[in-house]
């Protein structure tokens, strides 16, 4: 199962049903809420979409010294959605021995108290309950097989692992790849980090066991596992909470937060999920794990690099940047496997917008007769929604090419049809060639980005000469905007030289 963290610290949150469409346009089924939501959980009504529901450290304290407290949780955050809502599990706090240790001696009374509330109503079989900890209380751990949980936390773990087996739960783990990563001054390299192929002398062999690791992923959940068989707990399964990584930074110290390096992460974790990849030490071994995350929170707590972990856009809901799939079945499809389309890239300035545009409509010869008023695609009167019609216009009259959706940085692919309404964008009509598609996805793959996409599908770099004609007389067009940008511009280029 491959599911998506979901968590509202945003200066612009989607609507509950914008967010329920998204998980149904892309075929998401499980998703877990950081907290309660009762509008987002009475718009997943009659979704079938799998939902955990997350119970803040903050409420820690109050759910864990009462069971009155916890009766009220669930009373309050449970019932009332049951049984439209597919309430799957609750993750009672977040890596509490680390992030909140003052916390952690009432976790263990926080999942009986919330137990006690779900078995007095007969759910308890239905939901489960679990925490979910940081891979910083497993130490010396690598090689995987020489891993052992923190000694001092013994006294809290030993019986909430007894607590999770006897109620038939799993231990959830953060897998924050990317933190790891960079913790690891180089030691680590990007390309084990990121599942890229390495030669014999790069990978990781654990000496111990002759297990040979070719990416962090599988050495952050081996070492889990063989601390967990240390304290006598082989048999409690895991589930990773949280992993991903962030495709932007502001920050010099951060270059690997690159959409390149996001897409290429994350396309190889869900191959690997859907396939049952498994561990050099459990191969072949269901893993459930929830991606970090549907949207980016801006204003989370923590650090600036922590906010940059999103697929989506919240405000335009399309792709932040896309992935290369390929037997993940109808996940992240958009039920459009073979259909891109090209769209105004979100934050583009007007100004940028408007002369691509124009170019498009004229000098393009892009039939943008529906974004003409009173037509069907004028409204919303704005740039970015008239140059996504007409971008898409060019870029499906010829051919679908990767290369006629550039627009000098302006545009961008999508497998998310922008249509609305009685508005159809010309992709709805056109069968193009999915570059998504053409990638079979292996830990070999050479993957590329498909926004500012210069590919022909094949990964192969393209330089055609429709593709230079129409950047030329694009730059042209942005050159004529007026004389003073293109006086600027030409300074610019000599003091570069």
């Amino acid at each position: 199962m491959v599911g998506f963290n979901y968590g509202t610290q945003m200066s612009v949150v989607p609507t509950s049903w914008q967010v329920v469409n998204l998980l149904k346009t892309q075929h998401i089924t499980s998703i877990r809420l950081y907290e309660a939501n009762d509008e987002l959980m009475h718009a997943l009504a009659g979704t079938g979409v799998e939902v955990s529901i997350g119970v803040p450290n903050t409420q820690l304290l109050s759910v864990g010294q009462s069971n009155s407290s916890a009766r009220n949780w669930v009373n309050r955050n449970v019932i009332p959605f049951l049984p439209k809502t597919n309430i799957t599990s609750i993750v009672v706090g977040e890596e509490v021995f680390t992030a909140m240790p003052n916390a952690a001696l009432v976790l263990l009374p926080a999942l009986n108290n919330l137990y006690s509330a779900l078995e007095a109503i007969k759910l308890h079989k239905q939901i489960k309950l679990s925490t979910t900890i940081s891979p910083a209380v497993i130490l010396d751990s690598f090689p995987p097989s020489q891993a052992f949980f923190n000694k001092s936390l013994n006294g809290l773990m030993l019986p909430l692992f007894n607590f999770l087996m006897q109620t038939g739960s799993y231990l959830m783990l953060n897998v924050d790849t990317y933190s790891i990563y960079k913790i690891s001054s180089n030691v680590i390299s990007l390309d084990y980090a990121l599942f890229k192929p390495l030669s014999s002398a790069e990978e990781a062999v654990d000496t111990n066991t002759l297990l040979t690791y070719t990416n962090l992923f599988d050495a952050v959940l081996d070492s889990a596992f063989y601390a967990l068989h240390r304290l006598n707990f082989s048999k409690l399964l895991l589930v990773v909470s949280a992993t991903g990584w962030p495709s932007h930074s502001s920050s010099p110290d951060d270059p690997e937060a690159t959409t390149d390096n996001a897409s290429t992460y994350n396309s190889n974790l869900i191959a690997r999920i859907v396939n049952n990849t498994g561990t050099p030490k459990h191969p072949r071994m269901p893993i459930d794990t929830f991606i970090q995350e549907l949207f980016s929170e801006d204003l989370r707590a923590g650090s600036a690099i922590s906010r940059q972990y999103g697929l989506f856009n919240a405000t335009t809901l399309l792709p932040n940047y896309l992935l290369h799939l390929a037997g993940s079945g109808q996940l992240l499809s958009n039920d459009t496997t073979n259909h891109l389309y090209c769209v105004a890239k979100p934050g583009i300035d007007d100004d940028m917008l408007q002369v691509a545009l124009d170019w498009a409509c004229g000098i393009g010869k892009a039939n943008c007769s529906a974004i003409q008023p009173g037509m069907l695609c004028y409204e919303p009167d704005t740039v970015a929604n008239h140059a996504s019609y007409a971008f898409d216009a060019y870029y499906q009259a010829n051919g679908g090419n990767s290369d006629s959706c550039t627009f000098e940085g302006a545009a961008i692919l999508t497998t998310t049809n922008p249509s609305y309404g009685a508005c159809q964008y010309p992709g709805s009509f056109f069968n193009s060639s999915s570059i998504i598609a053409g990638h079979n996805l292996t830990l070999g793959s050479n993957t590329t980005m498909l926004s500012n996409s210069t590919t022909d599908g094949t990964g192969n770099g393209t330089s055609s000469a429709a593709s230079t004609t129409m950047g030329a007389e694009f730059m042209t067009s942005l050159l004529l905007l007026s004389c003073w940008q293109a006086a600027f511009l030409v300074l610019s280029l000599y003091f570069l030289a």
